[in-house]
């Protein structure tokens, strides 16, 4: 299996309902978040000239993103709580089927903190 990755930066906004007042997440508050598009795919469905996908496939992604998501508000964009494990399989599911080889998602609030969606 041969797997490929490419990094995305978008800025945003959120507030996680359910939390105690004193926490700092039931505030609204903002991140700088990374999305790590992974993709994978044996060598016998590699394309040529030997890719798992052609790189530039994935600014359709960076298009979306920019357009969906940064320097938005994402309680409003999504229909679902937006924490960053939420978010990463809520991108999952927006992308397969355009990018079936797609793996996994990786969703970076700060450079410490990582939530990944892979499916069973």
């Amino acid at each position: 299996m041969l797997t490929i990755t490419k990094e995305f930066h978008f800025s945003a906004s959120h507030v996680l309902e359910g939390l105690p007042s004193w926490h700092p997440c039931s505030r609204m508050h903002g991140h700088n978040y990374v999305v790590v598009l992974e993709l994978s795919a044996p060598d016998h469905k590699l394309v040529p000239p030997g890719f798992v996908r052609d790189y530039n496939d994935l600014d359709k992604f960076k298009q979306w993103m920019d357009k969906t998501l940064d320097h938005r508000h994402l309680n409003e964009v999504m229909e679902v709580q937006p924490t960053s494990e939420v978010l990463a399989r809520w991108i999952y599911d927006r992308w397969i089927e355009e990018f079936p080889e797609l793996t996994a998602v990786r969703v970076h609030e700060t450079q410490k903190t990582t939530a990944e969606y892979r499916p069973d």
